[in-house]
């Protein structure tokens, strides 16, 4: 197996255990201050991670191409983050989840389209599985 294909099978587990873990600690509180509170762990964990696996001399490679993008992935994270609080806050950890998955789609649609990646018949078939599984599990009666 690819590291990466390891990675980001190591992602979906941390993130599984995100969406619980919030929704214990949104008990008694507002779904704002918990993602206040959960993002000021986040950027102490990143940047200590950094501390220790970022070479200093990179810093200087960054681009403004690169602190663009970036900053503009932080700005939808941000917005991500604040709707799925929001949700987790009033719904089921579970439905809400599986609907934040249907992300691949948008992330799959633009990666055609701004980075030239292929949509092959596997990657359109899997994806259409998990699309109609998404809607079962989203539809309620």
């Amino acid at each position: 197996m690819d590291r990466w294909v390891a990675f980001a099978f190591l992602s979906m587990a941390f993130a599984g255990f995100t969406a619980v873990v919030a929704k214990l600690g949104l008990a008694g509180i507002s779904a704002e201050l918990g993602l206040a509170v959960r993002t000021c762990f986040v950027f102490a964990f990143v940047l200590l991670f950094a501390a220790f696996f970022v070479p200093v001399a990179e810093i200087g490679s960054l681009t403004w191409k690169n602190i663009l993008g970036l900053g503009l992935s932080g700005v939808t994270t941000a917005a991500s983050w604040i709707f799925y609080y929001k949700a987790i806050h009033e719904g089921e950890v579970g439905t809400v989840a599986i609907i934040d998955k249907g992300s691949f789609l948008i992330a799959l649609v633009l990666a055609w389209l701004l980075l030239d990646e292929r949509i092959t018949l596997r990657v359109a078939l899997g994806s259409s599985l998990v699309l109609a599984g998404l809607i079962v599990v989203a539809w309620k009666r």
